[in-house]
């Protein structure tokens, strides 16, 4: 039998706090160890390593635990079906190139979510909702090589090491830092190009780094001012996206009637966040 327990967000906050720690210090070994490539997916410069194998393997062993009545959705192929309501989405190690290649920008990115049924019965879908009709309650995202655990539970705040975090308190496009991402095909590659191409007079700079849970944590914590990217999967924003939106900061779609996700994810303070939603669309009906 189910408690209330079982859904408290908190409660839930504190499993992927304690799992995306334990994971993100394990993968951290093995890659002092050495790490190769295991596989490639949409292009050969999209990468799998053994690690990431390893740490979803770990990810759905522990949930299989302390959470068995839980599903999971996970980047590397982990599925089980949910009889609680709760999906936990993984991602054991964002950034995978990052990681094989030694650079200090991956993490390891777990949330619990619930499907908002909403479409169903005919009403808006809660906040929060994304295009692929989950909804983050809890998460959390540790960057193994600075030590540094960001989590956030609906209605609770984000933290950064256990402290409090917050949105930047800049305004005007010309003057923010924004983050994006590129996809692993030539085709979205090129047209992510020709977007940042448009979008670089427009602010000020831009930054790739290479995980999508670090850049919305990066906001989340004021050290980004925004963050855009197209073509994201549910693994690669859960928890960062959740973490960023208790921080205070907007998640939005291109279009007015879109839910954020997959087509397109613009995350920053809310007046920042709808201009760069503006310039964003610009350079894309520039691409016409």
């Amino acid at each position: 039998m189910l408690s209330a327990a079982d859904f408290d967000p908190e409660t839930l906050a504190r499993v992927a706090a304690e799992l995306a720690t334990e994971v993100g210090r394990r993968i951290r070994e093995m890659r002092d160890v050495g790490v190769g490539v295991a596989a490639t997916k949409a292009s050969r410069s999209d990468v799998v390593t053994d690690a990431d194998r390893r740490a979803e393997q770990l990810i759905a062993e522990r949930l299989e635990q302390v959470r068995p009545q839980d599903g999971i959705l996970g980047e590397e192929g982990a599925s089980s079906e949910s009889s609680s309501g709760i999906t936990w989405v993984v991602d054991p190690i964002d950034g995978t190139v990052n990681y094989l290649y030694g650079l200090p920008g991956y993490a390891v990115s777990i949330a619990a979510t619930v499907s908002s049924g909403a479409e169903a019965r005919g009403s808006a879908p809660p906040a929060g909702t994304t295009s692929d009709g989950r909804r983050a309650i809890a998460g959390a995202v540790y960057v193994p090589v600075t030590d540094e655990l960001y989590v956030a539970h609906e209605g609770g705040g984000a933290t950064l090491n256990g402290e409090p975090i917050r949105v930047s308190t800049e305004t005007e496009l010309e003057l923010a830092l924004v983050a994006t991402g590129f996809g692993y095909t030539t085709e979205r590659r090129t047209e992510q190009a020709q977007v940042v191409r448009q979008l670089i007079p427009r602010v000020r700079d831009v930054r790739r780094m290479g995980a999508a849970s670090v850049d919305l944590c990066s906001v989340a914590s004021g050290r980004l001012d925004a963050y855009y990217e197209r073509g994201l999967h549910p693994w690669d924003y859960a928890a960062g996206a959740l973490i960023a939106r208790e921080a205070g900061a907007a998640i939005l779609a291109l279009g007015d009637d879109e839910l954020p996700g997959e087509s397109m994810l613009i995350v920053g303070p809310p007046k920042l966040a709808a201009s760069l939603r503006d310039a964003v669309r610009d350079a894309y009906a520039g691409l016409a």
